[in-house]
C-alpha cells in the first residue's frame, strides 16, 4: 500500500510540474495582444489576403513607425477585411467597432491618452471602420492619436 501512495504521489507531482510548465509558457488564448509586437505584425509592404478587390491599408504607430500593406479581398466593408486578417481588434459599442488594437499595438484613452484615428485616402473618416464600404484602390489608415 505504501508503494501506491508513492507512486501516487510522483504522479501528482509530475503533474503539477508539467502543469506549471505549460502555464510558465504564457499561451495566448488571443483575448490579450502578445506581449511581442513583433511576431504580429506582417512585412512592411506586402500583400495579405486573397479576393478580387485591392486597397492600402496603413498603419502609424504611436511611436512613429508606419506600415504600407496591400489588401486583397472579396469583402465589401474595410473593418470586416482587416479583422479578417487579424490587422485589427476591438469591441462593439453604440457606434460600430471600437478599434483598440492594431497590429498588436493596444491604445487605451483613458490610460495613456492615445486612440485610433481612421482615415480615408489621408482624411479622417465620416464613417467607422466596420461601416465604411471599401472602394478599390483606396487607402485606409488607422492612425495612433494623441488626445
Amino acid at each position: 500500500m505504501k508503494q501506491v501512495r508513492k507512486l501516487l504521489a510522483l504522479l501528482l507531482v509530475a503533474m503539477l510540474v508539467f502543469s506549471l510548465a505549460a502555464c510558465s509558457r504564457g499561451g495566448n488564448d488571443g483575448s490579450e495582444p502578445s506581449p511581442s509586437n513583433e511576431a504580429q505584425i506582417p512585412e512592411d509592404g506586402s500583400t495579405l489576403g486573397t479576393g478580387s478587390t485591392t486597397f492600402t491599408f496603413q498603419a502609424k504607430m504611436k511611436d512613429g513607425t508606419q506600415y504600407t500593406y496591400t489588401i486583397q479581398t472579396d469583402e465589401t466593408t474595410v473593418g470586416k477585411a482587416l479583422l479578417d486578417l487579424g490587422l485589427i481588434s476591438g469591441e462593439d459599442g453604440d457606434y460600430g467597432l471600437y478599434v483598440k488594437t492594431v497590429l498588436g499595438e493596444t491604445l487605451d484613452f483613458e490610460a495613456d491618452g492615445y486612440w485610433w484615428s481612421f482615415l480615408v485616402d489621408g482624411e479622417s473618416s465620416m464613417t467607422g471602420v466596420d461601416q465604411t464600404q471599401i472602394t478599390a484602390g483606396s487607402t485606409y489608415a488607422m492612425e495612433a492619436t494623441p488626445a
